[in-house]
């Protein structure tokens, strides 16, 4: 192993995850200048994080939309007219699928009251 590569500033630091206020502290070399007092009345440096385990949905089973920097509207800006485009498709296809299950409807309707008058007739 190579001499003196290797950082010597290792410290304990509170990692935060800001989507749900989660902390822990770990050794790191990580450089803030935030801190915060943690449970045993220390005062530590702080690094803000966006997702940890407790807020990844691989870790916890759920799907949870985490928008922290406006990326969900940048995308949605972005491919707006794309995205309209899919939407009026989309309900042009369900009003024609609609329109279809109507007079289906209707045509089954019709036969089967003429089902029924013709066995009354009989």
């Amino acid at each position: 192993m190579k001499k003196e590569i290797h950082p010597k500033e290792y410290r304990p630091v509170v990692f935060k995850d800001i989507s749900n206020d989660y902390s822990f502290i770990t050794r790191s070399t990580a450089q803030t200048k935030d801190k915060i007092v943690w449970e045993d009345g220390k005062e530590y440096p702080l690094v803000k994080i966006e997702i940890s385990d407790t807020s990844h949905p691989f870790y916890t089973g759920k799907m949870k939309l985490i928008d922290t920097a406006g990326r969900v509207d940048k995308f949605r800006n972005r491919y707006k007219k794309h995205l309209e485009k899919d939407n009026t498709e989309t309900k042009d296809t369900e009003t024609k699928d609609t329109e279809t299950k109507d007079t289906e409807t209707k045509d089954t309707e019709t036969k089967d009251t003429e089902t029924k008058d013709t066995e009354t007739k009989e």
